[in-house]
């Protein structure tokens, strides 16, 4: 029973943008007459998870619910067990609490915000599968399942960020900022393999008891590989340009996502790992100088933006960066209260910059501090967002999107040469069907295709065609009947069509699997 109320927390949600999503595929919800629909559905999912939280919170308060809750094995291998479980101290269900009132007001405010939109449902789609995302993030009592939701989440922001996919510009960002955060889940993910292989449990209580056990090189090791997914994650230097990218999206979702849930996250993940971090005084240093620089960086840049979402975001990782820095010092509590308290606000500025910019339309713009417009460079510096992001292209970018071209020339000059998929004609092997059919002047079918394909499947079919061939025009030559010669003719048109049959990838994935399927 217990196990069973903790698990709807995430599910609600969860379930309301699978029931969205069938409504869009099967046709059955669209347009201004189901916007009702969908804007009530996902407010019940979230008030319900809401209500069973609150139930949950109520049970712990009396020690009626334990503090790990183990809801069965998700992945079992040899020695090595992952649990599906959920972590319900002070800090998951405070931050769950926070995720579902902020999620709550952002759908209750997006309902008006977005009506009539061509995207609706598949905004309200996008924000139900977040809020399930986060809680999951928030609640999972493991490593691994944290990083199935972080992971969930990041391809949420992908979505809204992208969400006028019409536009180059915002698909342009969306690309530029999923990139960005795979740096960090490399970090998240070599943490984990790092947490496996010195501790050999993934459980959060466990693992950072035994943090505590560790070297002090080990603890430093695994402690930044968190730090880089935290920064990345909560926008920290030098990786804050993707979230300037990301205000393309809807309002209402950059309230929710970059104002005060999402960009917390790696603040979050900083204080749940609080034990590794203190057993660290690198890490900490790296906190305390990470925290500091982009708490400069983004007051500095702030002061030069025009725009309200602009200012608005460099002030949030700004603040982000003080966070960081309080866990640095040490001061734990302190960023834990900052944290919380800077989310409401932000996500009520947010919100509510659609109107204040209405309000200020008609005043003049306010003047740059003084200390800053008495410093032409420093004013320039951050007038050019001192080029920070210049050189994440260089150094982060340009050399993931020049691996991506290599495994893009590999994958289409060896890999679909080997199973047979679609290559250029001219640096493939040509079609022994349409070549046979050219030889013996059919007169049914059409020309090669200008897309032909290769692979040691199309060869073998060509070497039996060629086979064929030249034994029905010996046949032929010793001057056997038509109706033979038209029997092998009808022959080669069917060899034809198994010939293109097996060169299609479908019949090689029903190929690959039945030979698996046959191995003992």
């Amino acid at each position: 029973m217990l196990e069973a109320l903790a698990a709807s927390i995430p599910l609600f949600p969860l379930s309301a943008a699978l029931l969205i999503a069938a409504g869009m595929v099967s046709g059955r919800l669209g347009g201004e007459a189901g916007e009702c629909y969908t804007r009530r559905l996902a407010l019940g999912a979230a008030m319900s998870s809401a209500i069973a939280l609150l139930i949950v919170i109520g049970l712990r308060s009396r020690a009626a619910m334990p503090p790990q809750l183990r809801l069965g094995t998700w992945i079992a291998s040899g020695r090595h067990r992952i649990d599906c479980s959920l972590t319900l101290d002070a800090l998951s269900l405070s931050f769950a609490m926070l995720i579902l009132l902020l999620g709550v007001a952002v759908l209750r405010f997006s309902g008006s915000y977005m009506h009539r939109e061509p995207g609706f449902h598949r905004y309200f789609l996008v924000m139900t599968l977040f809020i399930g995302a986060m809680l999951i993030l928030s609640l999972g009592g493991n490593g691994l399942l944290t990083f199935a939701g972080w992971e969930i989440a990041g391809v949420c922001s992908f979505l809204l960020i992208g969400y006028t996919h019409e536009r180059p510009v915002a698909v342009a960002n969306a690309s530029r900022a999923f990139l960005t955060n795979r740096v960090g889940d490399i970090g998240f993910l070599l943490g984990l393999l790092l947490a496996v292989a010195w501790i050999g449990d993934l459980e959060w209580p466990k693992l950072l008891h035994a943090a505590r056990k560790l070297q002090p090189i080990a603890a430093t090791g695994l402690a930044l590989c968190f730090l880089l997914a935290a920064a990345v994650k909560s926008a920290q230097l030098p990786f804050t340009p993707w979230v300037t990218r990301a205000m393309e999206g809807p309002t209402p979702s950059s309230a929710l996502f970059y104002g005060s849930v999402m960009i917390h996250t790696g603040a979050f993940l900083v204080l749940r790992l609080q034990p590794l971090f203190e057993h660290s005084v690198p890490a900490m240093f790296c906190l305390m100088a990470v925290g500091a620089l982009t708490a400069c960086y983004g007051f500095l840049t702030g002061l030069t933006q025009t725009d309200v979402k602009s200012s608005l975001i460099f002030a949030t990782v700004a603040q982000i960066g003080l966070i960081f820095l309080a866990c640095g010092l040490g001061w734990w509590t302190f960023a834990t209260v900052h944290l919380f308290a800077h989310a409401v606000v932000r996500g009520f500025q947010f919100l509510s910059a659609p109107s204040l910019m209405h309000r200020v339309a008609a005043r003049p713009m306010r003047p740059v501090p003084a200390f800053l417009a008495h410093r032409p460079g420093l004013y320039h510096a951050a007038l050019q967002r001192f080029w920070v992001e210049a050189a994440t292209d260089r150094w982060i970018v340009a050399p993931v999107q020049r691996m991506a071209a290599d495994v893009e020339r590999f994958d289409r000059e060896v890999v679909e040469r080997i199973v047979g998929l679609p290559v250029p004609a001219l640096g493939s092997l040509s079609s022994a069907a349409a070549w046979e059919e050219s030889r013996l002047a059919a007169t049914g079918g059409s020309g090669p295709d200008a897309r032909e394909a290769g692979g040691v499947i199309r060869w073998m079919a060509h070497q039996l065609a060629l086979a064929l061939h030249w034994f029905e025009e010996k046949l032929v030559l010793q001057g056997v009947g038509a109706d033979l010669w038209k029997g092998f003719r009808r022959f080669g048109q069917r060899l034809r069509a198994i010939d293109e049959a097996l060169c299609r990838p479908r019949y090689l994935i029903l190929l690959v699997i039945a030979t698996l399927l046959s191995v003992k």
